[in-house]
């Protein structure tokens, strides 16, 4: 066992949940994917994984990042094929209690969840279960009918959905509808947790305690945009984080170091409360 590892197992995982961000450079079946590059890619996965799990997180989202996606909930065959190859090696890289999440951008919410089933994962990350987005790749329209009969055919019910509601991937088409009432209608149709965030620090703070209030028992995970710099803050009030570019500067295998250092602050706040 690793110094850092006997740290971690030894200070435990904190109450605040700490999902790091595994980017995935594209995958076999999409456009840009590089001949040859797939057993690079998944040993860069795994070591991101590990230094996750020795850093004291309590999991990781393996994201694609195909630099072009389908807005509607499909993906290629072989792109469903190679994540899940990935998504068993993380899995068996890792600890029982270490969670594994999957998203196949941009919106193959299907796709996910079956990989994560089959894989032993324990969560996915949709970007529209409710309403609509609009993204550079056209719009993304949430069917929470299809998902869900989908969710019970594979009996995926033990593998979590965890829902933006408003971030940088989901902003309600149109507008005019609070994020409060997104998340609490996401909750409805049977989103597990709901996430959201944005750069405006104070906006992010005030729409966490509007949800509070209008979906109360939902817990509310930020959907990026915390650091170092600014994690007591935000997660005094939010159950949890999607945490990516201030452990890896976004491209490249995540440092084992930069999520330990992360971790203290969590449980800092747990020591303060």
């Amino acid at each position: 066992m690793s110094q850092v590892e006997n740290n971690g197992a030894a200070g435990g995982r904190p109450g605040k949940v700490c999902l790091g961000v595994v980017h995935l450079d594209p995958l076999p079946g999409t456009p840009f994917h590089e001949a040859g590059s797939f057993d690079r890619i998944l040993d860069d996965a795994v070591a991101s994984v590990r230094a996750l799990y020795e850093g004291g997180a309590h999991g990781a989202l393996l994201q694609t990042v195909d630099r072009v996606y389908s807005t509607r909930d499909e993906s290629d065959p072989a792109r469903i094929a190679s994540m899940s190859v990935i998504a068993r090696a993380a899995r068996e890289a890792t600890g029982d209690d270490f969670r594994i999440g999957v998203q196949l951008m941009r919106h193959a919410t299907k796709a996910s969840l079956a990989v994560a089933k089959v894989c032993g994962g324990d969560f996915v990350r949709a970007t529209a279960v409710v309403g609509a987005t609009v993204s550079t790749h056209g719009l993304v329209q949430a069917d929470p009918l299809d998902v869900m009969e989908y969710r019970r055919k594979i009996d995926a019910w033990d593998v979590q959905v965890i829902a933006d509601v408003d971030s940088m991937h989901f902003q309600w088409l149109g507008g005019g509808v609070p994020t409060e009432s997104i998340a609490r209608q996401a909750a409805f149709v049977g989103a597990d947790v709901v996430c959201l965030g944005s750069k405006d620090e104070e906006r992010t703070l005030e729409t966490i305690a509007a949800v509070r209030r209008t979906a109360p028992g939902v817990p509310v995970f930020l959907a990026g945009h915390t650091d170092h710099e600014n994690a007591a803050r935000l997660m005094a009030h939010a159950d949890g984080a999607f945490v990516s570019s201030c452990f890896n500067g976004w491209k490249g295998r995540i440092q084992v170091d930069k999520v330990a250092a992360y971790m203290d602050i969590l449980r800092s706040l747990e020591d303060a409360a």
